[in-house]
């Protein structure tokens, strides 16, 4: 069957993996826009409400929001320490210099191309990083878990990224993603084929077996080619 849809993961796919102390960075973050006195139980607050939705994520596959998470810690959350946050997380979110050809080769067969991401960030901070690193527009549509009720590998978050490119028939989707459980066991689960990026810092699954494995994205077209042709 032709392939139709490419859908990205985005943290660790598109854009490469950073390991990051969350810690560190919300006690910088506070440390530098919060009185002295707060510093120290806001930063507290505000790691543990981030942990907190990200194991929720994982266990019940219910997705989050960064209002929610300075919600939980009881920190408000100005524009001034948003605007922060984001830059704080700019140095890791460049896109891979491979992205920008492959997603040109995959429009210029005629597949969709599509993001499914597991995040709390709204969708703005996404278009704003694509935008800056010459993709947005190659994307054909794009789902933020912040958006939906649901996060990988739940079968509706993926059903959701195929709406989003007018792909309606799993079987021609392909799913690119760094997470055996998430990416990986969640896009088969789904109907559609999945292809690993593998990333030492992300836990193994043993059950979730891959159609492919790739080092590199520049190494994506000849498999989407060959289940094409197939």
């Amino acid at each position: 069957m032709a392939i139709n849809a490419v859908i990205f993961d985005w943290g660790g796919t598109l854009t490469p993996w950073h390991d990051v102390e969350l810690g560190e960075m919300w006690q910088a973050l506070c440390s530098a826009h919060l009185p002295s006195e707060k510093v120290e139980q806001a930063a507290r607050a505000l790691h543990a409400a981030e942990e907190e939705t990200w194991r929720r994520a994982h266990r019940e596959h219910r997705s989050a929001t960064l209002d929610e998470i300075f919600e939980i810690a009881g920190v408000e959350a100005s524009q001034t320490l948003l605007a922060a946050w984001y830059e704080a997380w700019t140095p890791h979110t460049i896109i891979d210099p491979a992205a920008p050809p492959l997603l040109r080769g995959l429009r210029e067969r005629g597949i969709k191309v599509g993001v499914l991401s597991n995040t709390t960030w709204p969708r703005e901070w996404h278009e704003r990083i694509f935008d800056r690193d010459g993709v947005l527009d190659l994307l054909d549509g794009a789902v933020y878990s912040s958006e939906i009720p649901w996060t990988k590998p739940h079968a509706e978050a993926f059903r959701a990224a195929m709406d989003a490119v007018g792909a309606d028939d799993p079987a021609s989707c392909v799913f690119v993603g760094d997470r055996p459980y998430d990416d990986i066991h969640g896009a088969k689960s789904a109907g559609l084929r999945a292809v690993l990026v593998p990333n030492a810092s992300v836990p193994a699954w043993e059950t979730a077996v891959p159609d492919a494995v790739i080092e590199d994205l520049g190494e994506l077209l000849p498999h989407i080619d060959r289940w094409s042709a197939s």
